[in-house]
């Protein structure tokens, strides 16, 4: 030390090294590089409150053989006349015990309290000062004012911070074992997740109500309040408790929460000065608090500034719905109470999100609702009913749909638009009726979007069943355009009714290209869940069943009756569709029980649609082609025919009899059968002779 340190009076206190604490766990991981730094001339250990910074040096100076003087600063210690005299007393006490080379390590404890400016001065003056047997180490929770990067770039500096002394999780378990308490994988990982290694927090945690928010524990906010927000100046304190409502901090959205500017300085200050913030990326542009931090000083906003907390959860939510994060956005709307922001923020995403197939999210949001809430909001209850279609409930869609049109207040609102628009997509009141709503709303929402490619949808539907085909084209096509990236599931449906149209029209091959591009969208976005990919695999099993295409008709057969066994009172022209479909289907596919009733099923459902006069010729010419296919069976059974509908495939026998679930022989026996009836020798005559006579070709 030089004479400048020795010059003043030491005080008559002392400040010997504090005690080790009987519920200190070893740490060898981070004593190491501090016992090895006999070429370091610092070693700083920053981190905020409660971390273990001081249980660290204990445990260093009680395993290092050099002699330590320790300082604990205090808040009178930012007089520089008394902090050099204190230094020079402990400094000389530790030269007259060093070791024969002069080594001793100066610890100064709590260097945050040192406020002043000729106060933080005189800790560089002292860092530089130091004899070079010496070595300096310093405890703080923010920054200390030593030349860290020149320490840095000379390797004459040893450095553990937050990061570093926080728990892992077998230290987390030394914790528990040495006072006793069970220390399970699960329970161990439970506490290091939830205290992020903070020490301080592990503590208090144990002591909180199980089950309970941890944050929410009265030990914690207080140790945050006392302990954290205390060493901060009253802005740094009040801007940590208003910006907790936030889980990822930027100074964008600070200053939006704040309605002011200078976030970008202030983050930068308690993340890199103090250590309060965990940084989420390598450019200092986004941070979030400590969890337990976090949830203690919402805590502590929720108990003194309710209203400051509503006014900053408003503005949160108001942040993320400009930037697209509609699940932040919900949450912050419920925490300020903002039931009409939060009930439009589901609705808005969900067309999109059911089209795309993500019920989930859909379902999640609505479950935050009581059942009275939705029946009382017009935007959730529109939202029930779209979601109740996708899964087939017709019955429960209409419920929703009457609560949504009581609870609007105005007709041609945008509440008015939508539900004018699920309205044409049921068809309750038939198909005329359900074509001037699909037009009322697309007039009232002129925009792209799910609910106008519902629109176009619906309209191109209706005309199409009632004979107006190039009008059905036409907005079929709009349809397509408008549903192409907001609802692959309207567009799969808009693209399948094209196919149908291109099928009327003789053209196999379109027909086949538009299925193609509508199946490919069930499949890319995982839509073959929802009941209304139903009618999209009934028309690809009916156009595949036109080209030979046998087996892949057949799989696709299967999935829409399954599909179609989900719903409950549907729209009737999507029954109708799906039912003709699939008896055409079978009935090509040469199974004419199956056929004859999926028909049956749709002439009961035509019942409701007396306008849907191209469904009826459907039916007409299905039932004709039944009645043609049982004059000309040859006298077939029911199980020859299912083997006659193999026979064009280049499956063999055996592996026909894999898919029929029957044996070999059996199905040989059944071929043979064929043959014989049918007057044939071979499987090829046995093909010829079937399609002459319609088995197989007719409709």
């Amino acid at each position: 030390m030089t004479a400048t340190l020795t010059l003043v009076p030491p005080p008559p206190a002392r400040s010997p090294s504090p005690r080790p604490s009987r519920d200190a766990v070893a740490r060898p991981r981070l004593i190491a590089p501090l016992l090895d730094s006999d070429d370091a001339a610092v070693a700083v250990l920053v981190a905020p409150a409660g971390f273990g910074k001081t249980t660290v040096l204990r445990e260093w100076a009680a395993r290092d053989p050099r002699p330590f003087a320790w300082l604990t600063l205090d808040a009178r210690d930012d007089d520089p006349l008394r902090l050099l005299a204190r230094v020079s007393r402990v400094v000389d006490a530790a030269r007259e015990r060093a070791m024969p080379d002069g080594r001793f390590v100066l610890v100064l404890d709590d260097v945050h309290v040192l406020r002043r400016n000729h106060a933080r001065a005189l800790l560089g003056a002292i860092a530089t000062d130091l004899p070079p047997q010496a070595m300096l180490a310093v405890a703080s929770r923010c920054e200390p004012p030593l030349p860290i990067a020149r320490l840095r770039a000379e390797r004459g500096l040893v450095e553990l911070r937050a990061d570093a002394l926080a728990l892992r999780p077998t230290e987390v378990s030394a914790v528990l074992r040495a006072a006793g308490e069970g220390a399970g994988r699960e329970h161990v990982a439970a506490l290091t997740r939830l205290s992020e290694g903070w020490a301080a927090g592990l503590s208090l945690v144990r002591l909180a109500v199980p089950d309970a928010p941890a944050g929410d524990a009265p030990e914690i906010a207080a140790y945050v309040e006392d302990e954290v927000l205390a060493s901060l100046a009253p802005a740094q304190a009040a801007f940590l408790r208003s910006t907790s409502v936030l889980d990822v901090l930027t100074a964008p959205s600070c200053d939006a929460l704040l309605e002011r500017s200078g976030s970008a300085a202030m983050l930068a200050t308690l993340a890199h000065e103090h250590a309060l913030l965990v940084p989420l990326d390598r450019h200092g542009e986004r941070y979030r608090q400590h969890r337990l931090v976090r949830e203690a000083l919402r805590a502590l906003l929720h108990r003194d500034e309710p209203e400051l907390e509503r006014r900053l959860h408003s503005r949160a939510a108001r942040w993320h719905r400009h930037g697209g994060d509609r699940d932040a956005a919900l949450d912050h709307a419920l925490r300020a109470g903002d039931l009409r922001q939060a009930a439009w923020l589901v609705w808005r995403g969900a067309p999109a999100d059911l089209g795309h197939g993500r019920f989930d999210a859909v379902d999640k949001r609505l479950a935050r609702f009581s059942a009275r809430q939705v029946a009382a909001s017009a935007p959730l209850a529109m939202t029930a009913a779209a979601r109740s279609l996708t899964i087939g409930r017709g019955d429960v869609a209409e419920h929703w749909i009457a609560r949504a049109a009581a609870a609007t207040a105005a007709p041609g609102s945008p509440a008015g638009a939508a539900i004018a628009a699920l309205r044409a997509a049921t068809a309750h009141q038939g198909l005329e009726a359900a074509r001037a709503d699909a037009q009322r709303a697309a007039s009232m929402r002129p925009d792209d979007g799910p609910c106008r490619a519902l629109c176009s949808l619906a309209a191109g539907v209706a005309a199409h069943l009632t004979g107006d085909r190039e009008r059905a084209a036409e907005e079929l096509a709009e349809g397509v355009r408008h549903a192409a990236v907001t609802a692959p599931i309207l567009h799969a449906l808009c693209l399948t009714q094209l196919a149908l149209l291109a099928q009327e029209r003789g053209e196999g091959e379109e027909a086949a290209g538009l299925l193609a591009r509508a199946r490919a969208q069930v499949d890319r976005f995982g839509l073959a869940a929802g009941a209304p990919s139903a009618l999209v695999f009934a028309a690809s099993a009916f156009v595949r069943a036109h080209r030979g295409r046998v087996e892949e008709a057949r799989a696709d057969l299967r999935e829409a009756a399954r599909l179609s066994e989900e719903l409950v009172d549907y729209a009737p022209w999507f029954d109708a569709e799906l039912r003709l479909l699939m008896g055409r289907a079978a009935l090509r596919l040469c199974d004419a029980g199956d056929a004859e009733r999926r028909l049956d099923e749709a002439a009961r459902v035509l019942r409701r649609l007396p306008e849907a006069v191209v469904a009826a010729e459907w039916l007409a010419e299905a039932r004709e082609g039944l009645a043609a296919f049982a004059a000309g069976q040859g006298g077939l059974t029911t199980a020859e025919l299912r083997i006659l509908g193999y026979l064009p495939t280049h499956l063999s026998f055996r592996e026909i009899a894999e898919r029929t679930f029957v044996s070999g022989n059996t199905v040989k026996t059944q071929a043979n059968a064929v043959y014989r009836k049918l007057d044939v020798s071979c499987r090829s005559d046995a093909v010829t002779r079937a399609r002459a006579l319609g088995l197989l070709d007719r409709v």
